[in-house]
């Protein structure tokens, strides 16, 4: 008979766990934090070299305590699961661009493609994420050359039911036959992961999280020829209505990267399209193709789009000179390229329901945020990045103080810190709700559990965004809750 587990003593444990989360991520908010603010000012070669050093030691640090704090989490009390509908192509979109900065600074592509027939499916959208993320975070750290390609498809389940299949291929070292069969299990690492760092745990986090879904992970891989990690269960489908596809032509495709072919080509068919080196309606030209400093140069026939990455957004004005008809930002969405094409084609945007924020520049945001926050660097360094983008920023040091600026003057954006001394974010936030403040409000947090995010959201809270802050992610919150809609402008359509 198995020992009874001692409730008081699995509740501790997740105290300390929250506590120990907190703690060490938030120095490391601010180590990250105010690395990246110094990696915009003007250093010289030297200096750039060690602040690149810096950085990448405190991700390093942090994607440990990530593991080790999720994994310790895991095995007091398993996963607990929380079911909404989830739109499978929107979270493999945004793994997907979350990691892009890190596969395009190692030099390879990283992308995605769908199943056609892809349908809503009734899962735990966050851990679903972090299998995901997980599975392509491993293989964008492994591969050092061609890319990383994120797929998901479907096939019939029981009544009302799907089997969802995830996939994450890489041109990386590939792993023998020997290592493949423990590969999931805490601790263990290729030789390639040990010389890349970590603790040998993310594989084993993805095969609990399967387990707690009734699914299965596994791999092919073989030596040299790169890894292909998979990640299959059967869900409920949620009933939403399957919307025509947009594009009815042929479209060539020309890119070095055999990923980014591949991606596109599924794309391409998940709307409706189809490859074609004959007679072809547009092209789409990775900017790839000619090298940072090669002269662009579209090929003959169609109307051709080139492709670039977010960096590389200097390089429009030359491409339009060149005589491309526009642009695409990489990795690529498929509701982007169909309204880029429909509209280069037909005259008219194909209208969708969140337009690219990645197309043009990113805008400045103008609004007034509060910042609740009683540890003075990461309200500096709050401060810092909200001015950047364009807000005015005010502070409170505590809920008390939260409270107060919010009832007596309006603003367009609070950020809450959840533990804060007296009155923490959740109370405060509670507080403003019952006051009948309607203001946005985000959690700023070092709990980085899928239970404080539940708890924020239940308090009355609107988002979340975890420490260390990450710049990106902040844009993306100010946008969605602050700043103006933004859409396919003529200027960006140019």
């Amino acid at each position: 008979m198995e020992d009874a587990v001692d409730p008081s003593s699995v509740l501790a444990r997740e105290r300390l766990l929250a506590t120990l989360s907190h703690e060490i991520r938030t120095p490391l908010n601010g180590v990250l934090g105010m690395a990246g603010l110094l990696a915009e000012t003007r250093l010289d070669p030297t200096q750039a070299a060690y602040l690149k050093t810096l950085r990448e030691c405190g991700e390093h640090l942090l994607g440990l305590v990530n593991d080790i704090l999720d994994f310790a989490k895991l095995s007091d009390s398993g996963a607990s699961l929380d079911t909404a509908p989830v739109d499978i192509e929107a979270l493999m979109q945004g793994v997907c661009e979350l990691l892009s900065p890190r596969a395009y600074a190692a030099g390879i592509e990283i992308a995605w493609t769908v199943d056609a027939a892809l349908p809503r499916v009734v899962a735990d959208e966050g851990r679903l994420r972090q299998i995901l993320f997980n599975l392509a975070g491993n293989a964008v750290k492994l591969t050092t050359e061609g890319g990383v390609l994120l797929s998901a498809a479907v096939a019939p389940g029981g009544i009302g039911r799907c089997r969802l299949r995830l996939e994450v291929k890489d041109t990386g070292p590939g792993i023998n036959a020997a290592d493949q069969a423990a590969i999931f299990s805490e601790y263990v690492q290729t030789p390639a992961g040990r010389q890349a760092g970590g603790a040998g745990l993310g594989l084993a986090i993805v095969k609990r999280l399967a387990e707690a879904f009734d699914g299965a992970v596994g791999l092919e891989s073989r030596v040299g020829q790169g890894s292909s990690f998979w990640f299959e269960a059967e869900f409920d489908t949620a009933k939403v209505g399957e919307a025509a596809p947009p594009l009815d032509c042929r479209i060539e495709v020309h890119s070095p990267s055999a990923v980014l072919r591949e991606a596109i080509g599924g794309l391409i068919a998940a709307s409706g399209g189809r490859m074609a080196t004959q007679y072809p309606d547009v092209a789409l030209v990775d900017a790839a193709c000619f090298g940072p400093r090669a002269r662009l140069k579209p090929p003959p026939g169609p109307p051709a789009l080139i492709l670039l990455a977010p960096e590389e957004r200097r390089r429009i004005p030359a491409a339009r000179k060149a005589g491309f008809a526009g642009y695409l930002i990489k990795p690529l969405r498929r509701a982007s390229v169909a309204a880029r094409i429909g509209e280069l084609l037909g005259g008219t945007a194909v209208p969708v329901s969140r337009p690219d924020e990645r197309i043009a520049a990113p805008p400045q945001i103008r609004a007034h945020v509060l910042v609740a926050d009683d540890n003075p660097v990461n309200a500096l360094l709050a401060r810092a990045l909200l001015t950047q983008i364009g807000c005015s920023v005010e502070r409170a040091s505590s809920g008390e103080e939260a409270v107060a600026a919010a009832t007596a003057r309006p603003f367009d954006l609070i950020l809450m810190d959840l533990r804060m001394p007296d009155m923490d974010g959740l109370v405060a936030t509670q507080r403003l709700r019952a006051a009948g403040t309607s203001t946005p409000i985000v959690a700023l947090t070092a709990n980085a559990f899928d239970e404080d995010r539940r708890a924020a959201l239940a308090a009355g809270m609107d988002d979340f965004l975890t420490k260390p802050l990450d710049p990106q992610a902040l844009r993306a919150v100010l946008a969605r809750w602050a700043g103006p809609t933004t859409a396919l402008t003529a200027e960006a359509a140019a």
